[in-house]
């Protein structure tokens, strides 16, 4: 018989299908929600704010020209990508401290953007 082995070389990586929200004022795209959904052929994202819902609108791009974008972090080696959200936390009074953690996402079609991907922020325990 013969074996068609491939070497596994992601002992470290996450292979979380959801969002972070991180205390140090970033949200993350670990691999699995990454490599799902075809991020590392993004360059950019907008961010949107539904401060009723809490909800965090986010759309993917390559627009260059688009003014109000957040780079996309990609990682050298391979574990998904992030983005530094401070100015956006800021403008929208929303406390990373109260708000991090993982997060289911939902795809959602919208006035706003083609295709967002949507997390619905819940305050943390304060134990």
């Amino acid at each position: 018989m013969s074996y068609k082995f491939v070497k596994f070389e992601a002992q470290h990586a996450r292979v979380e299908d959801r969002i972070t929200v991180t205390k140090s004022n970033s949200i993350g795209f670990p691999t699995g929600f990454y490599k799902k959904n075809n991020i590392g052929g993004k360059q950019y994202v907008v961010l949107y704010w539904d401060s009723e819902a809490k909800a965090i609108g986010i759309e993917f791009l390559n627009n260059d020209s688009e003014k109000s974008k957040f780079k996309i972090i990609h990682s050298k080696t391979g574990y998904g990508g992030s983005i530094i959200t401070r100015s956006f936390f800021r403008i929208n009074n929303i406390d990373p401290k109260k708000y991090y953690g993982r997060y289911l996402w939902k795809k959602v079609t919208d006035d706003v953007a083609e295709t967002l991907y949507v997390i619905e922020l819940k305050e943390r325990d304060k134990n």
